[in-house]
């Protein structure tokens, strides 16, 4: 497994290094194809794995229970070494050409309710868990932006707009784009950097917009936490995720009548069909649609 271990590495040096993958997507395919060789056993070299050892990785991780999204994740990433190291030559030929994903149940992300939502941006202030003015400022910079928690995580002082109205991320594919924050964001923003400029000696440099009371950096794992204690503390919905607020994000928008290709493009989604995954209508919304719209809407039988 020398050989293979080794052309792997060189595979992550290369998605890093040459199609510019954040470092959050390389840990995720060095993640999966560390499971891949583990899978394996020491037993196989990269010229003698054919189909049906892969076929044989699938099979293993379904029987141990992974969701059907971490396995083909894990399929993709076995997919994009095999066709880097066929290009290579060193193999002959590309065993994964033919590895099929297997059917996932379509899962919609978690969002929230307004009055979820609400009561979820003002939980820092009331419950003083952690670094109050910090916590609001994180919560409500991912829902009235929708950026992604690694952009957030990313965030520098230098990209905030000079009213803090904006900022500039670097999303995915090291793509730049401006994302907006609403009025409260910018006050509750207000308030955390005067406490960070009260709490930072004068002479650190660090340039990160959140930072722990240690001045570090705040990590992708950081924010996670942080949005956990939150949505852990009784009266409020236990499954809020960074993600989940993003999702809440373009929730609002489109059911609010904005069009999709701007949501689109606030959420940094270089397809369409990613956007349109983001369409809830409810029943409640429909019956609202339809008494608006339609000549006999509105109406009951007598």
């Amino acid at each position: 497994m020398g050989s293979t271990v080794s052309k792997i590495e060189e595979f992550l040096s290369y998605i890093y290094g040459v199609r510019n993958l954040s470092e959050n997507t390389l840990e995720g395919y060095k993640h999966d194809l560390d499971l891949f060789v583990e899978l394996l056993g020491n037993e196989s070299e990269l010229e003698d794995i054919t189909l049906g050892d892969l076929q044989l990785c699938v099979a293993q991780l379904t029987e141990k229970k992974f969701a059907a999204t971490s396995i083909n994740r894990f399929i993709s990433a076995v997919r994009s070494f095999f066709k880097y190291a066929f290009r290579m030559g060193y193999i002959k030929v590309n065993p994964a050409l033919r590895l099929k994903t297997i059917k996932a149940p379509q899962k919609m992300p978690r969002f929230l309710y307004p009055s979820e939502t609400e009561e979820f941006c003002a939980q820092p202030e009331k419950t003083n868990l952690l670094w109050p003015s910090r916590d609001e400022a994180i919560i409500k910079c991912l829902y009235s932006s929708g950026c992604r928690v690694g952009e957030l995580a990313g965030l520098k002082l230098r990209d905030l707009s000079s009213d803090l109205s904006s900022a500039i991320v670097l999303g995915k594919g090291k793509k730049e784009r401006r994302v907006f924050f609403s009025a409260e964001t910018v006050t509750a923003l207000k308030k955390y950097l005067l406490e960070r400029k009260q709490n930072i000696k004068k002479d650190s440099n660090v340039d990160a917009l959140f930072v722990n009371q240690l001045a570090k950096a705040l990590t992708i794992r950081g924010i996670r936490y942080i949005i956990n204690r939150y949505s852990g503390i009784e009266g409020t919905n236990h499954h809020i995720s960074p993600h989940a607020l993003r999702h809440t994000f373009a929730t609002t928008l489109l059911s609010n009548g904005a069009d999709i290709r701007v949501v689109q493009e606030l959420l940094g989604h270089a397809s369409i069909s990613t956007t349109q995954r983001y369409t809830h209508i409810t029943t409640e919304q429909l019956v609202r649609t339809y008494n608006q719209a339609h000549p006999h809407g509105g109406k009951t039988s007598e």
